[in-house]
């Protein structure tokens, strides 16, 4: 069975996605000028979400959003009403930090990794996110200033070393990145407002992860496989709002029993 073949291509993806925004965003801080550099708000999908309610009642952007955050708020959307949340997964560049981060803390504290709150807490914690997404549309929609931009780590790990990054920026990012060293992809599951819109689409996607009851042994690899910390193991389609159609649990990469965790199209009506 081949075991590796998607954490492989996810890798792939994962780092062409964080080099490619890196090289658009401070390419030229390198000397490197394939890109003509610009602000992460120009090709950061969340953008458009913010400038929705200012789009619909003025005809205008959010000030410092690119029309192209829209287009790229479209592509995703598609992505997620076919595959989840996927973005968050594959393409990210701050999720991908985090997991790197995350594998030094696994290295440095081994079994206690990922195990520190307690899961009462932890299930609370990750429903802040929602109240984070619509704290950041409301302001945004009332004062037409990109609120969040002062509180975002991902912003402020793209614009390091610039005068464009508040200090509340700066503290979001150093407590992210440490708190990465102790559980994986906190930002992404306990703050951040984009992951948290684009869970939602989990509820209808056509593809979800599906795991056969007939064949399934109850081993628990697909509980430790997922960085989101999902009980797959105890569901048949996967609808969670914190997947990231990730594919790690899949039994292509750590199922032992060929065909138990898929992932695929939604069955039919009447069927789970």
């Amino acid at each position: 069975m081949k075991k590796n073949g998607n954490f492989s291509l996810r890798l792939l993806v994962q780092i062409f996605f964080l080099c490619l925004v890196f090289l658009i965003v401070r390419g030229k801080t390198l000397g490197i000028t394939l890109f003509e550099p610009v602000s992460l708000h120009v090709i950061c999908p969340f953008g458009g979400v913010e400038s929705i309610y200012q789009f619909l009642t003025t005809g205008a952007m959010v000030r410092r959003v690119h029309e192209s955050a829209f287009v790229l708020m479209y592509a995703v959307f598609i992505l997620a009403v076919l595959f989840g949340a996927v973005f968050c997964g594959w393409i990210c560049p701050f999720g991908t930090v985090q997991e790197i981060f995350g594998k030094i803390g696994r290295k440095i504290f081994k079994s206690r990794y990922n195990a520190i709150l307690p899961a009462k807490i932890d299930n609370i914690l990750r429903y802040t996110r929602y109240f984070i997404l619509a704290l950041v549309l409301y302001n945004t929609a009332r004062s037409g200033q990109l609120f969040f931009e002062k509180y975002d780590p991902y912003f402020a790990l793209f614009h390091m070393f610039t005068n464009q990054v508040a200090l509340t920026a700066y503290t979001a990012l150093g407590i992210v990145l440490l708190f990465s060293l102790i559980a994986e992809r906190p930002f992404c599951k306990y703050a951040c407002p984009y992951g948290a819109m684009l869970g939602i689409f989990n509820l209808f996607s056509v593809f979800r992860i599906r795991r056969e009851k007939e064949s399934c042994t109850s081993c628990g690899l697909c509980d430790k496989k997922c960085p989101m910390n999902i009980k797959v193991s105890v569901e048949t389609a996967l609808r969670n709002h914190q997947c990231i159609s990730c594919l790690e649990c899949t039994s292509e990469k750590s199922c032992p029993v060929k065909g138990t965790v898929i992932f695929g199209l939604r069955k039919k009506a009447g069927k789970p």
